[in-house]
């Protein structure tokens, strides 16, 4: 059976490799750490074992809603963390959108696996989580001396929904421009979506990190109480299209 659906990947890694025009398309796919049979397929089906990842929780409890003074918009040492400003129709603002989209571009350019994506192809991709929640998303910015704002981070959160029990929150995506590094901003917006969470009831935030990060983000989570879940690993396997 494993061998019909990786024998489907294939042929869909094709299609959307000749979609796009190139000559070799990456398939990503993923595996529990301990899970050697599952190791067994995807060496046995050309896949090699790329990258881990810890899963990381942090428990949350209802006085962290006072963490920030306001999730929706909050300043410290000229940085203002803030939601993506919302239209009369309730939608986003696509310049707030277009702000995410470049920081997390520019703040993942030295990571692993990391491939220029277009604006809409990250919107359409990440609209399609089942945990998408535009009121999840935050913007860091500082104003430099000239009295411009610029964007310098952002986080993307979701919702992790369960059937027993509080709902979670998710960072999807946290990225912090190299220029504003040192200035507080991931630890605002990581506090934020803690805030945040507590503030609805929540009782986790949860996220994934790069074992092999060169920002050294796990020293990060932990210091502010996130802990290991469990392990991941990426697994790639290159197809040739034509």
């Amino acid at each position: 059976f494993s061998d019909v659906l990786l024998a489907w990947a294939e042929a869909q890694a094709r299609a959307v490799g000749a979609a796009r025009g190139r000559s070799v398309q990456q398939v990503d796919t993923g595996s529990f750490a301990d899970d050697e049979r599952q190791h067994r397929w995807l060496a046995d089906a050309g896949f090699d074992r790329v990258r881990t990842w810890w899963q990381m929780s942090r428990s949350v409890e209802a006085g962290e809603a006072e963490l920030v003074p306001d999730p929706a918009r909050w300043e410290r040492k000229g940085v203002v963390f803030r939601l993506v400003e919302r239209q009369g129709d309730g939608m986003p603002d696509e310049a707030d959108l277009r702000a995410v989209h470049d920081v997390l571009e520019g703040a993942f350019t030295d990571h692993f696996n990391s491939a220029e994506e277009t604006f809409d192809e990250f919107i359409h991709r990440l609209r399609e989580d089942p945990g998408h929640r535009w009121d999840h998303w935050w913007l860091a910015e500082i104003t430099d001396a000239g009295g411009t704002v610029e964007p310098a981070g952002a986080l993307v959160g979701t919702v992790s929904e369960s059937d027993e029990g509080p709902d979670g929150s998710y960072v999807s995506y946290l990225g912090v421009l190299e220029s504003a590094r040192g200035r507080g901003v991931a630890t605002g917006l990581l506090r934020t979506i803690i805030a945040d969470a507590a503030s609805r009831g929540r009782d986790r935030v949860g996220l994934e990190v790069d074992a092999d990060s060169p920002t050294g983000a796990d020293g990060l989570y932990t210091a502010m109480g996130w802990g290991p879940k469990y392990v991941t690993e990426s697994w790639h396997r290159d197809v040739k299209v034509f």
